[in-house]
């Protein structure tokens, strides 16, 4: 900033900012050498929770394989159009209580297909019309 500027921005009292960009590439060797800073270099970092599971369980056991998508971060879609109906509450309450435990979502898409996903992932939007033909069936 020049003298002409501040004397300028004393008198008008003008908010003005003035944002100088450096353009610096981190180089491996040099972030290796600052394990003790708080920098992450954005391009070292994966983009793992960004991966969706379809899973379609025959069997109440399969539930706790599911869990664990969940629970590393990763978005489920189930279809338990192979599963008895029993079985396949048992699956959602259980599966409901993992998406709870890690504070996120589970959403129904269809009559037997649910979207489970984890507080890292934004889910937006809602399906309601299957949500009528099924109130007949109990779910």
């Amino acid at each position: 900033m020049s003298i002409k500027n501040k004397i300028k921005t004393f008198f008008t009292m003008d908010d003005e900012y003035e944002y100088e960009y450096v353009n610096e590439e981190v180089s491996e060797h040099a972030s290796n050498t600052k394990q003790g800073s708080n920098v992450i270099n954005l391009q070292s970092v994966k983009a793992s929770s960004s991966k969706v599971i379809l899973c379609e369980p025959r069997t109440y056991e399969e539930a706790q394989q599911i869990a664990d998508n969940i629970v590393n971060k990763r978005a489920v879609v189930i279809n338990l159009q192979r599963v008895d109906h029993q079985q396949a509450k048992r699956i959602v309450d259980f599966l409901s209580g993992t998406v709870y435990a890690v504070n996120g979502v589970i959403q129904r898409l269809g009559s037997q297909t649910f979207l489970c996903a984890p507080d890292t992932i934004d889910v937006s939007g809602s399906i309601s019309e299957t949500l009528e033909e099924d109130t007949d069936k109990g779910w």
